[in-house]
């Protein structure tokens, strides 16, 4: 790579980067460069290179130099939004030029009526392998004159090609928990846009880009180096692209946090180590829950394949015809299911659609093998290696292959006229099913009406079968051992997840306590809904404000109905994640006034921005770090970023209360605070923002008490926080010192820990001292033998998930302030978290 000269593409007025009004620009979060305010109409190449893309809407088009530098041209600012109305394309894409050919044409006047800007940015997109040395700006220019000069950078990551023409680079993998299936279906999604042949490489192994369970099978982690290569007509585009999605992190789910996942050697989750009472079996917790029912046994009938073939030809006709008739009932099936349906049917047709996979079972079907001997052999080579990869999360998603080995070997049975669909067993009322491992569409295939929860001997707590038992409502266990396969049908079983347990055959009394508590919950919940709206105060008239976390304005109005008195947590990530560029202002403010107009008036706790760790945002390009729970996190972001953090507090302070009311609506609270100084910095970009908008009014401006830094250091930021809002998961994790993300902890990761009770009773203790409020918005709020322990620490304000409010406003009612005081004293000197919940349960009782 050599020095390269680019000359202005378009005659008007050279401005920095820093001066466009759109913060992917100025923020240089596409790279660095410059922006031109054009007073021409002709879009020219800089320099000598290769059109590697224009945009279907013809207003930015992309240059490779020949020295491997990508220089992005955008004419205006959202006039992808045009669909290409005022523009003319002068090149296509893989057209060589040189400095000075046209390439795009353009309407100024059209542009100055419709565009949002002119101002034009010219950006060095891959800024890791090239520095801007020296720039020319604050000047009229012509097109043709100096514009900047860049020189290679050290150790630059940009695509070289190598030996016979393959196009390779290398990437660190900055995902939480490596490439598992979804961000494997993703690569895969993107590889096959591309004609090249794509593959990635990982200690000396190789699999194809466009199979995601080739790409599984590598096994990559966090913080792998790993390379990507492609040969063929677009292969560097392919890198290019599949390198940007890896490096940008996929926005990982929420559930994944802080660490690699452990290494196992089997997906069999271990059942807690206290020996089981007679009668009982231990597992552990899938999906929430209390039930009683009767063992129904699931045991999967074995599907006999032949070896031999009846000729190559008859085989892939016969592969392909039951490939499309598992697809279609998969893509059917997605058409009419909730999110969580959705999401596993298609990884399953990810899967499906893996080239690796039929090319394998179509080789074996050419040696003369048959199709279903074929499949289930390519199937089985790819379960064995997943199983033996020693990660649970990859083993996990063995089932998924299993179950599509299944239905395919069934489709092939239906399709030659020798067996028959698979239909969905009818079941017994309260059917309790039982099952080494149930695979995701026997789940799905039950009349959930009819079921009453289900017990697996292995089996891991995130598995595609325990999320969708959670979006169904059903509890479950996990990996209950042999003795859940030994009880006969019929059987009378009482199923408690949140307690691990399976009692078998209960006695008359167990089974009168467990109907019992099943009527007693329904009948709280009855009457707690029927007096949902009343005012929340305690049983000694203290008012104890109840309010509901949420995320939309859909969950506001839900928040509304189940008798929530405000909003203590809108999480406005939903507006930031699974998107190319942040929200602007305007989109701020609709969604936000959408939220507030829907709770009518109600106080509304807007979190800032909470990304980072977890929570990726392809646009926001965080280091690789190792230990993302203690990196770029919450308020670091914003301050990292400023003007997101200022874009996002304006159009906060555009949210109106309903017409005659008095006061603002809304309160802004800031997450992930450690020190008194970050409060102070968002508060100096508040007062900022406000004098630019005018607004007089006071505007309460609050703290997430989530570090133990912050929580010990609770007066000082009292002091000049409006408030205090303990948010408990983060807490407790980082309290612990336990990755809430990890099945290894998870049973041992509780809220009401002493060590975590003593932060919160230091805070309310801080915050006393300057007479602000304390609430409490993460999980332990929603916690009923919490909220006791709560209010007696000083906590005033309860933001809970909206579906418990109720129960929580009825429980308030019943309590009285000195005894919850004394409660909470006798926690603060427990030694464990059951000690402290057994004194809760019995203060309750």
């Amino acid at each position: 790579m050599s020095t390269l000269v680019l000359s202005a593409p378009l005659q008007g007025w050279v401005a920095p980067l820093d001066e466009t009004p759109d913060a992917v620009f100025a923020e240089r979060m596409l790279g660095d460069g410059l922006a031109i305010d054009p007073t021409g109409s002709t879009l020219h190449a800089p320099c000598d290179g290769r059109v590697v893309s224009v945009h279907r809407s013809r207003h930015a088009v992309t240059l490779r130099a020949d020295n491997g530098a990508e220089i992005l041209m955008h004419v205006g600012l959202e006039t992808v939004a045009l669909d290409g109305e005022g523009f003319t394309v002068h090149v296509a894409e893989g057209q060589a030029v040189k400095a000075g050919d046209t390439l795009i044409g353009f309407d100024l006047d059209l542009l100055a009526r419709k565009a949002k800007s002119l101002i034009t940015p010219i950006v060095v997109t891959n800024p890791d392998a090239f520095s801007i040395v020296r720039r020319e700006q604050d000047r009229e220019t012509a097109v043709g004159g100096f514009l900047m000069e860049l020189v290679p950078a050290g150790g630059a990551k940009a695509a070289a090609v190598t030996g016979q023409g393959e196009v390779t680079r290398e990437v660190v993998v900055p995902l939480v928990h490596g490439i598992h299936a979804r961000p494997a279906a993703r690569i895969a999604e993107t590889a096959r846009k591309f004609a090249a042949e794509t593959a990635l490489v990982a200690v000396n192994r190789r699999a194809s880009a466009k199979s995601p369970v080739g790409v599984m099978a590598l096994a990559i982690r966090l913080h792998d180096r790993i390379v990507i290569a492609a040969s063929g007509v677009d292969a560097d585009l392919a890198v290019a692209a599949i390198a940007e999605l890896i490096e940008g992190g996929m926005g990982e789910s929420a559930a994944e946090a802080g660490a690699p996942a452990a290494e196992e050697a089997a997906p069999v989750v271990a059942a807690p180590a206290e020996p089981a009472e007679p009668g009982v079996l231990c597992g552990v917790m899938a999906a929430p829950g209390l039930a009683i029912g009767q063992a129904v046994r699931l045991v999967s009938d074995e599907i006999v394949v032949v070896e031999t073939g009846a000729g190559a030809s008859a085989e892939l006709t016969a592969l392909d015809d039951a490939l499309c008739h598992v697809r279609d009932r998969i893509e059917a099936s997605a058409a009419k299911g909730d999110a969580a349906r959705k999401a596993i049917l298609g990884a399953h047709l990810a899967f499906l659609e893996d080239p690796e996979l039929t090319a394998a079972a179509r080789k074996l079907i050419g040696e003369g093998k048959s199709a279903g001997f074929a499949w289930r052999r390519a199937v089985g080579g790819y379960v064995e290696a997943l199983r033996g990869l020693g990660d649970r999360r990859l083993a996990e998603r063995v089932d998924d292959l299993v179950d599509l080995e299944r239905q395919v070997l069934r489709a092939l049975l239906v399709l030659e006229g020798t067996g028959e669909e698979e239909v969905a067993r009818v079941l017994p009322a309260g059917a309790i099913l039982l099952a080494d491992e149930l695979l995701p569409s026997q789940l799905m295939g039950v009349d959930p009406s009819q079921v009453a929860g289900f017990a697996t001997a292995r089996g891991g707590p995130t598995s595609h079968v325990a999320i969708l038992a959670a979006a169904m409502g059903l509890p479950a266990l996990v990996a209950v051992g042999a003795g859940a396969l030994e009880i006969a049908d019929g059987t009378a079983l009482i199923l408690d997840a949140e307690g691990g347990r399976l009692r078998v055959a209960p006695d008359a009394d167990a089974l009168a306590a467990a109907q019992s508590a099943i009527a007693a919950r329904h009948e709280r919940r009855a009457a707690a809904k029927a007096a949902a709206h009343q005012e929340s105060r305690t049983a000694c008239g203290e008012r104890i404000e109840v309010f509901a976390n949420v995320g939309s304005e859909k969950d506001a109005l839900a928040a509304v109905e189940s008798g929530a008195e405000g909003s203590g947590l809108l999480r406005t990530e939903f507006l930031f994640l699974d998107r190319d560029t942040p929200p602007d202002e305007d989109e701020q403010a609709r969604q936000y006034q959408a939220v507030a107009s829907a709770l009518d008036g109600r106080p509304l706790i807007i979190r800032t921005l909470d990304v980072g760790g977890d929570k990726a945002a392809p646009y926001l390009p965080i280091p690789t770090e190792e230990n993302p729970a203690l990196g770029l996190r919450g308020v670091r972001v914003s301050l990292w970023r400023p003007h997101l953090l200022k874009t996002q507090i304006r159009a906060i302070l555009r949210v109106k209360p309903p017409q005659g009311q008095k006061g603002g609506q809304c309160r802004i609270m800031v997450p992930m605070v450690a020190s008194l100084s970050e409060l102070r910095a968002v508060r100096a970009v508040l007062d900022e923002a406000k004098r630019e908008m005018g607004v007089a009014e006071r505007i309460e401006l609050g703290v997430m008490i989530e570090t133990p830094a912050a929580a010990v250091t609770a007066d000082l930021i009292a002091a000049e926080a409006d408030f205090l809002s303990v948010g408990t998961n983060d807490l407790t994790q980082y309290v612990l010192a336990m990755d809430r993300g990890n099945p290894e902890l998870a049973a041992r990761i509780d809220a009401l820990h002493p060590a975590v009770l003593r932060m919160i009773d230091q805070t309310c203790k801080g915050a006393a001292r300057h007479g602000r409020w304390v609430g409490v918005c993460g999980g332990l709020a929603s916690d009923l033998a919490a909220v006791p322990v709560l209010l007696g620490l000083g906590v005033t304000e309860l933001s809970a998930t909206a579906a418990v409010v109720p129960e929580v406003k009825a429980l308030v009612r019943r309590l009285s302030l000195p005894a919850c005081r004394d409660l909470a004293a006798k926690t603060l000197d427990q030694t464990s978290p059951e000690a402290v919940r057994d004194l809760a349960k019995s203060f309750g009782a």
